[in-house]
Protein backbone atom coordinates (compact mmCIF):
# COMPACT_ATOMS: atom_id res chain seq x y z
CA UNK A 1 0.00 0.00 0.00
CA UNK A 2 3.12 2.46 0.85
CA UNK A 3 4.67 2.05 -2.77
CA UNK A 4 1.48 2.54 -4.46
CA UNK A 5 0.85 5.73 -2.08
CA UNK A 6 4.47 6.53 -2.93
CA UNK A 7 4.13 5.70 -6.64
CA UNK A 8 0.98 7.75 -7.02
CA UNK A 9 2.40 11.30 -5.48
CA UNK A 10 5.56 10.61 -7.95
CA UNK A 11 2.97 10.38 -10.71
CA UNK A 12 1.28 13.42 -9.46
CA UNK A 13 4.38 15.59 -9.31
CA UNK A 14 5.78 14.96 -12.51
CA UNK A 15 2.28 15.43 -13.97
CA UNK A 16 1.83 18.95 -11.83
CA UNK A 17 5.34 20.06 -12.97
CA UNK A 18 5.03 18.90 -17.01
CA UNK A 19 1.30 20.95 -17.04
CA UNK A 20 3.22 23.62 -15.55
CA UNK A 21 5.82 24.14 -18.11
CA UNK A 22 2.77 23.96 -20.57
CA UNK A 23 1.35 26.91 -18.92
CA UNK A 24 4.53 29.25 -18.63
CA UNK A 25 5.08 29.84 -22.48
CA UNK A 26 7.75 32.55 -23.58
CA UNK A 27 6.15 35.51 -25.14
CA UNK A 28 8.26 37.60 -27.79
CA UNK A 29 6.95 41.02 -27.14
CA UNK A 30 8.15 43.24 -30.58
CA UNK A 31 11.02 45.65 -30.68
CA UNK A 32 10.26 49.31 -30.44
CA UNK A 33 9.55 50.83 -33.93
CA UNK A 34 12.50 51.99 -34.89
CA UNK A 35 14.09 54.15 -37.53
CA UNK A 36 14.76 50.64 -39.62
CA UNK A 37 10.92 49.80 -39.70
CA UNK A 38 10.31 53.43 -41.70
CA UNK A 39 13.29 52.86 -43.94
CA UNK A 40 13.74 50.73 -46.49
CA UNK A 41 16.80 51.48 -47.80
CA UNK A 42 18.04 51.12 -44.35
CA UNK A 43 16.49 47.77 -43.39
CA UNK A 44 17.77 46.24 -46.53
CA UNK A 45 21.56 47.63 -45.41
CA UNK A 46 20.74 45.93 -42.25
CA UNK A 47 19.57 42.47 -43.46
CA UNK A 48 22.76 42.46 -45.44
CA UNK A 49 25.04 43.77 -42.06
CA UNK A 50 23.42 40.83 -40.21
CA UNK A 51 24.69 38.69 -42.84
CA UNK A 52 27.99 39.45 -42.18
CA UNK A 53 28.12 40.29 -38.71
CA UNK A 54 26.93 36.43 -38.31
CA UNK A 55 29.92 35.40 -40.73
CA UNK A 56 32.61 37.72 -39.32
CA UNK A 57 31.53 39.44 -35.95
CA UNK A 58 29.13 36.73 -34.15
CA UNK A 59 31.93 34.74 -32.17
CA UNK A 60 33.34 37.53 -30.59
CA UNK A 61 31.03 39.99 -29.71
CA UNK A 62 27.86 37.12 -29.72
CA UNK A 63 24.28 37.06 -31.21
CA UNK A 64 22.93 38.74 -28.58
CA UNK A 65 25.50 41.70 -28.67
CA UNK A 66 26.89 41.24 -25.40
CA UNK A 67 30.53 40.04 -26.28
CA UNK A 68 32.46 38.10 -23.81
CA UNK A 69 32.97 39.82 -20.05
CA UNK A 70 36.07 41.12 -19.81
CA UNK A 71 37.62 39.69 -23.34
CA UNK A 72 35.45 41.36 -25.84
CA UNK A 73 33.57 44.04 -25.88
CA UNK A 74 29.79 44.63 -25.93
CA UNK A 75 27.67 46.06 -28.83
CA UNK A 76 24.69 46.36 -27.10
CA UNK A 77 24.46 49.41 -25.83
CA UNK A 78 27.54 50.16 -25.55
CA UNK A 79 29.16 53.58 -25.62
CA UNK A 80 32.01 53.33 -26.99
CA UNK A 81 30.28 52.11 -30.01
CA UNK A 82 27.37 55.30 -29.62
CA UNK A 83 30.52 57.64 -29.08
CA UNK A 84 32.33 56.80 -31.51
CA UNK A 85 31.40 55.86 -35.01
CA UNK A 86 33.89 56.82 -36.86
CA UNK A 87 36.59 55.15 -34.81
CA UNK A 88 34.40 52.04 -34.73
CA UNK A 89 34.12 52.29 -38.84
CA UNK A 90 37.90 52.49 -39.04
CA UNK A 91 38.23 49.29 -36.58
CA UNK A 92 35.77 47.45 -38.28
CA UNK A 93 37.75 48.27 -42.04
CA UNK A 94 41.43 48.12 -40.76
CA UNK A 95 40.93 46.09 -37.06
CA UNK A 96 41.50 47.42 -33.95
CA UNK A 97 44.37 46.54 -31.15
CA UNK A 98 45.14 48.34 -27.69
CA UNK A 99 43.14 49.43 -24.77
CA UNK A 100 38.87 50.69 -24.65
CA UNK A 101 37.01 50.97 -22.26
CA UNK A 102 33.31 50.20 -22.68
CA UNK A 103 31.03 50.95 -20.38
CA UNK A 104 33.44 51.40 -17.84
CA UNK A 105 35.21 47.99 -17.96
CA UNK A 106 38.73 47.97 -20.01
CA UNK A 107 39.53 45.62 -22.86
CA UNK A 108 43.13 44.91 -24.32
CA UNK A 109 42.32 42.73 -26.98
CA UNK A 110 42.65 42.77 -30.94
CA UNK A 111 40.30 42.69 -34.33
CA UNK A 112 41.96 41.53 -37.20
CA UNK A 113 41.33 43.32 -40.30
CA UNK A 114 38.21 41.32 -41.16
CA UNK A 115 38.67 41.87 -45.77
CA UNK A 116 35.49 43.69 -45.41
CA UNK A 117 34.32 46.17 -48.60
CA UNK A 118 33.04 49.41 -47.84
CA UNK A 119 29.22 48.54 -48.65
CA UNK A 120 29.95 45.74 -46.21
CA UNK A 121 31.10 48.02 -43.22
CA UNK A 122 28.22 50.21 -43.66
CA UNK A 123 26.16 47.04 -43.93
CA UNK A 124 27.46 46.13 -40.57
CA UNK A 125 27.33 49.35 -38.73
CA UNK A 126 24.23 50.03 -39.81
CA UNK A 127 22.87 46.82 -38.39
CA UNK A 128 24.82 47.07 -34.72
CA UNK A 129 23.59 50.67 -34.35
CA UNK A 130 20.28 49.80 -34.84
CA UNK A 131 19.76 46.30 -33.49
CA UNK A 132 19.76 45.13 -29.33
CA UNK A 133 18.17 48.48 -28.32
CA UNK A 134 20.83 50.47 -30.40
CA UNK A 135 19.52 53.22 -32.06
CA UNK A 136 23.13 55.20 -32.91
CA UNK A 137 23.84 57.10 -36.02
CA UNK A 138 22.52 57.94 -39.00
CA UNK A 139 22.52 55.68 -42.29
CA UNK A 140 25.94 55.16 -42.93
CA UNK A 141 26.62 54.54 -46.74
CA UNK A 142 29.78 52.69 -48.54
CA UNK A 143 30.57 56.39 -49.32
CA UNK A 144 30.32 57.18 -45.61
CA UNK A 145 33.12 54.38 -44.92
CA UNK A 146 35.36 55.65 -47.46
CA UNK A 147 35.41 59.38 -46.43
CA UNK A 148 35.84 57.64 -42.67
CA UNK A 149 38.64 55.90 -43.23
CA UNK A 150 40.51 58.28 -45.73
CA UNK A 151 40.69 60.30 -42.90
Amino acid sequence: MMKIFKLLILVLLVTSCNSEKKKTTKVDYPEKTSLAQKDSKLTASMERGKSVYNDMCITCHMANGKGVPKAFPPLANADFLRDNQQESIKGIKNGMSGEMVVNGITYNSAMAPLGLSNEEVADVMNYINNSWGNDYGKFITAEDVAKTINK
